[in-house]
């Protein structure tokens, strides 16, 4: 559905000299607001806006400075008010190598009460003109 293209920081080193893990949330984060800056329309409002739900990161081998990475979004389940979205991290000069792979699950509310709303339709249009293409 949407690639983004992330460089790896001397800062996002640990003690062990690789990426730490809460950094790939992070990586994880920055794709889907290049994505949602992407889709046509508008995908937020003072009453429905985004939340993280839910995340699942497996941490399939460690990133190393100097990197550049391609992190890889796709739909698997487009709800009445949430959004699955899967997830790869991937070397941007080899897609062979695979650092991170997951999913994690978007759900619309209404920040005033708290409670669900609808998905956006500019969301819904995007996702499934993806999911249309291939």
């Amino acid at each position: 559905m949407f690639t983004a293209a992330i460089g790896v920081r001397w800062r996002d080193l640990d003690a062990f000299n690789h990426v730490n893990n809460a950094t790939y949330l992070t990586y994880l984060e920055e794709a889907r607001l290049q994505w949602l800056s992407h889709v046509p329309g508008p995908w937020f409002d003072e009453r429905s806006m985004p939340v993280l739900a839910a995340s699942a990161v497996n941490y399939r081998r460690p990133i190393e400075w100097p990197a550049q990475l391609h992190v890889e979004l796709g739909c698997t389940r487009l709800g009445t008010s949430s959004v699955t979205l899967a997830h790869r991290i991937l070397d941007a000069q080899d897609a062979d190598r695979l650092y991170s792979d997951g999913h994690v699950v978007l759900v619309w509310m209404d920040p005033a009460s708290g409670k669900p709303v609808p998905l956006p339709q500019a969301i819904r249009d995007a996702v499934e003109i993806r999911q249309a293409d291939g």
